[in-house]
């Protein structure tokens, strides 16, 4: 049997980094982007396949996708839509600009990306697209709502996605992980100093001694229900290999337990619980 191949954007570090690697050692042919070239040389140190791919450079996904394709002979079995970062906020201190970009790396550039593989996939007869969602991409928490808001996008989009092309070969899949220990804290510590003016903000105070505390906490403390990011990986694996796939994987108990309160809860006692995160 020929050899699987599979494109996985943001590899630099955390998740992306341990599930180019893993299936790399599974027998996969790996193709690993990062946005930063420095970090394609690394991974091409350590064997891997790396090209730069950016979601907010259209030029850098073109070629990404020309480069992929050739090398395979125009297949390819599998994409990880993996990259994405937050910018911590009230939603009323969030400017058009910062709406713009968010939304250009965590939703645009990952459909654009995914809409470039699919007539590939479409002749070969199969595929499967792999978003990295959240659980807040349908539980949504205060001074999270960008984030929030491109994941809600992206679970929609993914959903019309996995319904039109029912019965194609081609599988659209969300995993939802909760919290793993990744980068994740640090970038959106940098997303928050350029786009949040927050000592002239309504809620000054707030950031000051919570927000900023949280993004700035170098004690390592976990986060409860926290699980590594091989626990992601196991489950991208059954995603991808599973002759019948699931059109979602949650990851963490905090998944669980907030899908089920959204369920069973109401909107108000719902709010007052999350309120409180």
């Amino acid at each position: 049997m020929s050899q699987k191949s599979i494109l996985i954007t943001g590899c630099s570090s955390g998740i992306g980094y341990d599930a180019a690697h893993t299936l790399h050692k599974r027998g996969w042919r790996v193709f690993a982007t990062c946005r930063a070239e420095a970090d394609c040389e690394r991974l091409r140190a350590e064997g891997l396949e790396s090209l730069r791919l950016d979601y907010q450079d259209e030029d850098s996904i073109t070629a990404a996708v020309a480069e992929v394709l050739e090398r395979t002979g125009g297949t390819l079995d599998a994409l990880f839509n993996n990259g994405a970062y937050a910018i911590p906020g009230a939603v009323e201190d969030l400017s058009r600009d910062a709406l713009r970009d968010i939304f250009e790396t965590n939703l645009f550039g990952q459909i654009d990306l995914s809409n470039r593989l699919l007539p590939a996939m479409r002749a070969q007869g199969h595929g499967r697209i792999i978003h990295n969602s959240s659980v807040l991409g349908f539980v949504s928490t205060p001074f999270r709502g960008s984030y929030c808001a491109t994941k809600f996008a992206l679970e929609a989009l993914t959903d019309a996605q996995r319904m039109e092309h029912r019965g194609t070969g081609i599988h659209f899949i969300l995993i939802e992980p909760g919290p793993i220990p990744t980068d994740f804290r640090k970038n959106a510590a940098k997303q928050f100093e350029k786009w949040i003016d927050w000592q002239h903000a309504y809620r000054k105070d707030f950031y000051e001694t919570v927000v900023r505390k949280r993004l700035y906490d170098t004690s390592g403390k976990p986060d409860m229900f926290e699980l590594p990011v091989s626990a992601v990986t196991k489950k991208l694996i059954h995603a991808l290999e599973s002759p019948r796939p699931k059109p979602r994987y949650m990851v963490t108990t905090a998944t669980y337990i907030s899908n089920l309160m959204r369920r069973i809860f109401p909107t108000r006692m719902l709010d007052s619980i999350l309120s409180k995160q």
